[in-house]
């Protein structure tokens, strides 16, 4: 039998009790298919780690998770701490050394759940957004001086390497070649940034020669925004820079229902490095200790963490008790409208998982 070692790392606020629930689940997963297993590492960093010890994970943190099968992330970000601090120190912390440069968040909406979109022509909504995860305007690049006097500068750099362009966009290209539609919507902001844009516009140029089978389109990122909204059917996959592909996804999430069902996977597509999963609702303090967070973000996020371990047959299986248990009403958590509990979509969840048909 197969032992997936995975490392698990709550971080702050709801991320506790989604990770809690996401690790009942993925047992019960494991004891219902008998092939796998999971040896499961908690990690207790974030920002009560960075209250007592001023760092948001250990100086060798990275070395105690490195030999994992994958990380399972709830989230970062403390009310008594600045975001920058609890998002360097923690999050991209790993992503950037592990060289997860592949953010994949898939949107669609599921089964017992209403979009604000209401009416879709066409297909129901389903994109895959890829958000280049390494570089760009989240580089880390710049600085300040003169701190606190009137001629005080700031800058933030936005840093794009063509090495990093072409993989993510080729990356990319290869997803929508995977999906039934082949259609890749490559976003960018090209008028305005002459430079980093304009090259994202040329390699996507170079790239898509290798991809004759996948129909391509480009959109401006202000554009896309209405595209998203106004003709959403005309989208499957789509491709854009850090800053760009983080706005748009949770536009996407909320286009699909709810921040709280939404998934990611940042992936190290070659393996040299554990890739990590997480729902990217946040830590979402106004809710602490509740007992209402929505754990479906984190239950999709493991299907992609089990498609990414090669354990396809188990993901459908847990995929499809997500959807059997958001068409169910009775489960759904007070972002959808209802008034479940995390125990009780958990239960929801691991009942499917058993059952029958399942």
């Amino acid at each position: 039998m197969k032992t997936y070692k995975i490392a698990a790392i709550p971080g702050d606020g709801i991320g506790g009790e989604v990770i809690s629930a996401g690790v009942e689940v993925l047992h019960a997963l494991a004891s219902r298919d008998g092939k796998f297993s999971f040896s499961v590492d908690e990690f207790d960093w974030g920002g009560e780690y960075y209250k007592k010890h001023g760092r948001m994970m250990p100086e060798n943190g990275r070395d105690l998770i490195r030999d994992h099968d994958a990380i399972l992330f709830g989230s970062a970000g403390h009310p008594e701490i600045p975001d920058h601090i609890t998002l360097w120190g923690l999050r991209l912390a790993i992503c950037q050394p592990f060289d997860q440069y592949a953010n994949v968040r898939p949107t669609r909406i599921l089964p017992g759940i209403t979009s604000p979109l209401r009416r879709v022509d066409g297909p129901e909504l389903d994109w895959v957004i890829v958000r280049e995860n390494s570089e760009g305007e989240y580089a880390g690049v710049g600085g300040r001086a003169h701190q606190g006097h009137p001629i005080e500068v700031a800058t933030d750099v936005a840093m794009f390497t063509r090495t990093g362009v072409e993989r993510i966009i080729r990356f990319a290209f290869r997803l929508a070649q995977s999906r039934p539609r082949k259609h890749l919507t490559v976003v960018t902001k090209s008028n305005a940034q002459r430079h980093a844009m304009v090259m994202w516009d040329e390699v996507a140029t170079q790239v898509a020669a290798e991809f004759p089978d996948v129909t391509w389109d480009k959109m401006l990122v202000d554009a896309m925004t209405v595209r998203m909204v106004m003709k959403p059917e005309s989208l499957d996959t789509i491709v854009a820079t850090n800053l760009h592909a983080d706005i748009l996804s949770d536009l996407a999430a909320a286009l699909a229902g709810s921040l709280g069902i939404a998934p990611t996977a940042n992936l190290n597509p070659e393996r040299a490095y554990p890739s990590m999963f997480e729902p990217i609702h946040g830590s979402a303090f106004d809710i602490i200790g509740k007992g209402i967070a929505n754990p479906v973000g984190t239950f999709w996020s493991s299907v992609m963490m089990l498609d990414h371990l090669g354990e396809k047959p188990a993901a459908n299986r847990l995929m499809a008790a997500i959807e059997r248990v958001t068409g169910d009403r009775r489960f759904h958590t007070p972002d959808l409208g209802g008034t479940a509990r995390t125990a009780d979509v958990t239960a929801g969840v691991i009942d499917a998982i058993h059952g029958a048909n399942a």
